[in-house]
């Protein structure tokens, strides 16, 4: 008797515990992911200045709109933002009070917001450096644009938001090898140059790799309609010039994939990491340049990710996480007061008759980014778009950032004009199966981020870095650590 009794309470609690592990269960996979994706026009007024690097150039006219682009992801409670702008970088004072207004109007947390930039050249200049330069009309147009961005970016989120659905993931990757090339080289004569000329007879061999992995990723709603697609790709972004605004080939691309897929998709395109690599193939005399290259690598793009789109796997994403992990990068030295006067000097008379040489004004730049200014974080934000120093400005405060998709996609925010080198390393050690690294993202400017083995090489973008051999490494172990933390859900 006792023994049936107990046969039968064992069974009836099996039956229980079935029960409730389906319901849990159950209510688990209610839990749908959803997605809201916007596109807002950012195009600056005419005018105001254009933001390449050094850009000093008032714009004239518009080629081609530009655009804030914004997916809000959600799952259950949790929800993150990814926002790109097609601009060539992003000021610290613009993430964080976009941030901060991002979060003030759609309860999205701070740490769950990755503002990033496609690095477009031919977008707005927003360091106050280069607007004092130019001055005048062009210099208050440029401050008001600059301003009102925030605004801009807040009513992108929110306009995403209104439009959370749920939806499908599907994810892959193709290789393109015909439009990237590492821009540095080795020359016979065991020096290293950056951009050595078309068919130069004096070179052996680029120094370093390209990444080929065009990665796309399609969100369609559960009755198969495109909503947006997410494609990154590492390529300067750097190819039409002149004195008219244009997102560059993104923006080619993003054209002719909703002359297919629809007007509302929206197309958003993030730049891997690219800092060493460009477009310039030069075993090639007869390449296209400016507008019509542009619109030749826009259309190869487009193409790849068209007839990639069969071939994508569909992912199940059962969680969402976010974070963001502060890196301090040791400067490459402190800076003397009579190093910063000999630098405004500089910049003072950059672009006017008998001004400075180029190099010049690089080793200026870097100089009045890593100075001291009186006055805290408003005084900085009045003459550089830089990361913040510690409070003895032997480092940068800089950082990265993860959004994870479960256990099977995650996006990385990287900061500055990294090389690829940097940029495959996060992807090989990273645990997840696919995994995007977008450049020009963190909270701020930080200029080229080149690895430990280009210092002795010297070059272009030696000479631009911020921080001492070996600062690209460490970000790239905060990467690391950072996905795998996020993956095995505990604290490294």
């Amino acid at each position: 008797m006792t023994k049936k009794y107990l046969l039968s309470s064992t069974f009836f609690l099996l039956v229980v515990m079935k029960s409730v592990l389906l319901s849990a269960s159950s209510s688990f996979q209610t839990e749908e992911f959803k997605l809201g994706a916007s596109k807002s026009r950012m195009t600056p007024p005419v005018g105001s200045i254009i933001g390449d690097s050094y850009g000093i150039r008032v714009s004239e006219g518009v080629h081609d709109d530009l655009f804030i682009k914004t997916l809000v992801f959600e799952h259950g409670s949790e929800r993150a933002a990814f926002i790109t702008l097609d601009a060539i970088s992003l000021p610290h004072s613009l993430v964080i009070k976009s941030r901060e207004l991002v979060h003030q109007q759609t309860g999205i947390a701070i740490n769950n917001i990755i503002l990033n930039a496609t690095h477009a050249h031919a977008g707005p200049q927003m360091n106050p450096l280069f607007w004092d330069v130019v001055g005048g009309t062009a210099k208050l147009k440029s401050q008001e644009y600059t301003h009102k961005l925030p605004e801009l970016i807040a009513a992108s989120v929110k306009l995403a938001v209104s439009k959370i659905q749920p939806v499908r993931v599907s994810v892959g990757s193709v290789q393109e090898q015909t439009i990237s090339f590492n821009r540095r080289y080795l020359m016979k004569d065991g020096t290293f140059r950056t951009n050595p000329g078309k068919l130069n007879p004096d070179v052996v061999r680029p120094a370093g790799p390209i990444d080929p992995e065009l990665s796309i990723v399609y969100f369609e709603s559960l009755d198969k309609k495109p909503v947006a697609i997410l494609v990154n790709f590492a390529l300067h972004v750097a190819i039409v010039g002149g004195k008219q605004f244009s997102s560059d080939f993104p923006g080619v691309m993003s054209e002719l994939i909703g002359k297919v897929k629809g007007e509302d998709v929206v197309t958003v395109f993030t730049n891997g990491t690219s800092g060493n690599i460009n477009h310039v193939d030069v075993s090639n005399p007869d390449q296209l340049s400016g507008f019509d290259e542009s619109r030749r690598i826009g259309t190869v793009l487009a193409g790849r990710v068209l007839s990639a789109l069969p071939s994508l796997h569909q992912i199940p994403i059962k969680s969402l996480k976010a974070k963001i992990q502060t890196v301090r990068l040791p400067v490459f030295r402190t800076i003397e007061r009579s190093e910063a006067d000999w630098a405004k000097g500089i910049i003072s008379k950059f672009g006017k008759p008998d001004g400075p040489g180029f190099a010049d004004v690089v080793s200026a730049w870097r100089i009045l980014d890593l100075v001291k200014y009186q006055g805290g974080l408003e005084s900085r934000h009045k003459s550089t778009t830089t990361v913040p120093l510690t409070e003895d400005g032997t480092a940068l405060e800089t950082e990265v950032s993860v959004i994870a998709f479960g256990d099977q996609m995650a996006l990385v925010g990287f900061p500055g004009d990294a090389f690829v080198e940097l940029g495959l390393g996060i992807k090989l050690n990273s645990p997840f199966r696919f995994t995007l690294v977008n450049e020009q993202s963190g909270n701020g400017t930080i200029s080229y981020m080149p690895n430990k083995k280009a210092f002795p090489e010297g070059q272009y973008e030696v000479n631009s870095v911020r921080y001492s051999s070996g600062g690209g490494e460490a970000l790239v172990d905060a990467a690391i650590e950072t996905l795998i933390s996020i993956f095995y859900h505990k604290k490294l």
